[in-house]
């Protein structure tokens, strides 16, 4: 595990992560200069970010657990997305789950040590009927199990998120995915803005704001930067970062830009532009950090166990295996689990 003696540290990095510590805020100049370090400064970046993660988190670690709820069948011509109209990915294709189906995952999730259970839904955005379904699992789901619930469901009206805060659910994920000058090129059948008007109204609603980042789709530095702070400006509590995982099938099959030291270049910056904000480890970490897995979790300080929505991730016990290797522990509910349990 990485020390932390803040007496001797004399770096660029150290430095800022004691201004940010005492209140200070990351400035666009400095989160370039996280995007631009050198290969020699990776490990004094990590150990400054992990100051920030320590002193908010301690080593305590969130697990998610995804539930696919609806696959394909999509409208949308999201680029990076298998499940869009434009993919050609060979994926199961299926309607809203039934109740049995949601609630097993519930209870999977419970058992894969995981405090927060995500239902998420292909499509535009969900009818009211699917909102109303949504809403009877997740109650039982509270009864039965305590999860905290996380809905990801596409655009979303006023009505809809109003209905999901009486149910119960706790979170809406709705990410920016990109900056809004390079949103266009990754999609054209909805916008930048309508992604920003239905974070606004989950605001409204009462619920909290998970919205993220995919990085790897061709933005540039300054595109990363723009929703890194658009996501300041959002006030979000949890920002799940994304490492493009390229589908054979989708738009962006061909791309390979990143390498494991820019993953985690970018995880420092959000540990720094957002010091008490859940960072979460997202889609792509497998392959995209590879054998650096553990160091992401320096700076961030959630992941998500087991698969993701159509790929395939590493197993629990590799996950709780690389959690205890750490000397880090996963937190469950409202108390803590040792990881080797």
């Amino acid at each position: 595990m990485l020390t932390v003696d803040t007496g001797s540290h004399t770096s660029r990095w150290h430095a800022l992560a004691t201004r940010i510590l005492e209140g200070g805020k990351l400035t666009r100049d400095e989160g370039a200069a996280i995007l631009q370090s050198g290969d020699h400064e990776i490990l004094d970046l990590l150990a400054a970010s992990y100051r920030i993660r320590q002193q908010h988190f301690g080593n305590q670690v969130l697990l998610y657990y995804l539930k696919n709820a609806k696959s394909g069948l999509c409208p949308e011509d999201c680029g990076y997305c298998s499940q869009s109209i434009v993919s050609d990915a060979p994926i199961e294709k299926y309607t809203i789950a039934n109740e049995r189906v949601l609630m097993e995952g519930a209870r999977k999730a419970a058992e894969s040590q995981a405090r927060t259970y995500c239902i998420v839904a292909s499509g535009r955005g969900p009818t009211d009927r699917e909102v109303d379904h949504v809403c009877k699992v997740v109650g039982q789901i509270k009864d039965e199990l305590g999860l905290h619930i996380c809905a990801c469901l596409g655009l979303l009206k006023p009505h809809q998120a109003e209905k999901l805060a009486e149910a119960g659910v706790d979170r809406i994920n709705h990410n920016l995915n990109t900056s809004r000058r390079y949103y266009a090129e990754i999609c054209t059948t909805h916008t930048y803005q309508d992604r920003i008007e239905t974070l606004q109204v989950v605001r409204q609603s009462g619920m909290e704001i998970c919205s993220g980042l995919i990085v790897g789709m061709g933005e540039t530095e300054s595109d990363i930067l723009d929703a890194v702070f658009e996501l300041q400006e959002l006030n979000v509590e949890s920002i799940p970062v994304n490492f493009l995982n390229s589908i054979d099938g989708t738009p962006l099959e061909k791309r390979d830009d990143l390498n494991p030291r820019e993953c985690l270049r970018v995880l420092c910056l959000l540990r720094m532009a957002h010091p008490t904000v859940e960072i979460r480890i997202a889609g792509g970490r497998e392959i995209n950090l590879r054998s650096m897995q553990a160091m992401g979790l320096y700076p961030a300080n959630s992941m998500f166990v087991s698969d993701y929505l159509t790929t395939k991730g590493q197993t629990p016990e590799e996950d709780y295996a690389m959690v205890r290797d750490l000397g880090f522990e996963i937190r469950t509910g409202g108390h803590e689990m040792n990881s080797g349990m």
